[in-house]
């Protein structure tokens, strides 16, 4: 009876989650439509270059392949071998986990699980690798807003300040790893660096959705993509940021004195980039990313099967 309850309560955690998530996202829309002609929106849209957006969304998946190869650092750190191409596939599947079943197991769990399954790797190594890799993407990210603040604000003060902030985050984020994840050290610098190509491809894609609305390459548009992005980390809303990035992209461009209706518009494109990209891990729903794999001999024998209550 027990486990009943718990389970049942269980339940009602994510499907409220789920309700806040859908409410919050129906909220910043309905804010940012007070703002803005959705219609005149729908026209910019219409009008874009569609060969420019296709090169966009080339970008954003080019981004999230070496997020996989980044990723797939950290588990050789913690002597977990899969080949680049299954860790591509497992990544994709996760994507699309996260992407669209957010009221279900999120991708990163479900990797954790998969592998646990597959090769009996710890649950605790393997969270600390998935969330290490978060929080590597997104040191890369703040390190390139610090940068694009220099370039817009131009004041020595902030200059200064963005200066010492990124080496701080560095530094802070090299200590953590060093003091409490010994495990990943060896591959900080590696991933710090596939991070920040990872970044760069969505900042290149967001140039080039700028391009095919001809809108001018301002710097301005990239700052405020690299703020909408650190607030879309923050799981509360749906579909990775939908609705609170379009929120920040309005008001960006509003203090920036720029467009609000464009901003929504370049946050629209990049949401459909991120859908057009993530969507193929349905693929592997269906068909096991990782049954190619050959486990090593002996490690079925390792320990007992961990069921996914477990995590």
């Amino acid at each position: 009876m027990e486990n009943n309850s718990n389970k049942e309560g269980k339940s009602k955690g994510k499907l409220l989650k789920l309700m806040l998530k859908i409410v919050i996202t129906a909220l910043c829309f309905w804010y940012i439509s007070k703002k803005i002609d959705f219609s005149d929106v729908w026209i910019a849209l219409l009008k874009a270059n569609w060969l420019l957006l296709g090169i966009a969304v080339l970008l954003y998946a080019l981004s999230k392949l070496l997020s996989a190869f980044r990723l797939n650092i950290y588990f050789r750190n913690i002597s977990l071998f899969i080949s680049e191409w299954d860790n591509i596939k497992l990544y994709w599947l996760g994507m699309f986990y996260n992407l669209f079943l957010p009221g279900a197991i999120g991708g990163d769990a479900y990797k954790v699980i998969i592998l646990n399954k597959k090769f009996k790797a710890s649950y605790k190594k393997t969270t600390s690798a998935v969330l290490l890799d978060r929080f590597s993407g997104l040191l890369a990210l703040g390190v390139i807003l610090c940068a694009y603040a220099i370039a817009v604000i131009n004041e020595t003060l902030v200059d200064a300040v963005m200066v010492s902030g990124a080496f701080v985050g560095v530094g802070i984020f090299y200590l953590a790893i060093r003091s409490f994840f010994k495990d990943f050290i060896a591959g900080f610098w590696p991933t710090f660096f596939w991070g920040l190509a990872v970044q760069l491809c969505q900042v290149i894609c967001i140039y080039f959705i700028m391009a095919s609305l001809g809108v001018p390459l301002q710097h301005e548009w990239i700052l405020i993509f690299l703020l909408a992005s650190i607030v879309s980390v923050f799981p509360v809303s749906l579909g990775g940021g939908l609705g609170t990035r379009e929120l920040v992209f309005a008001e960006g461009a509003r203090f920036f004195h720029l467009d609000p209706h464009i901003g929504v518009i370049i946050s629209l494109l990049f949401y459909l980039c991120n859908v057009l990209s993530c969507v193929w891990g349905a693929y592997y729903i269906f068909n096991d990313p990782l049954k190619n794999v050959d486990v090593p001999a002996g490690v079925a024998d390792l320990q007992p099967e961990v069921s996914e209550k477990g995590f």
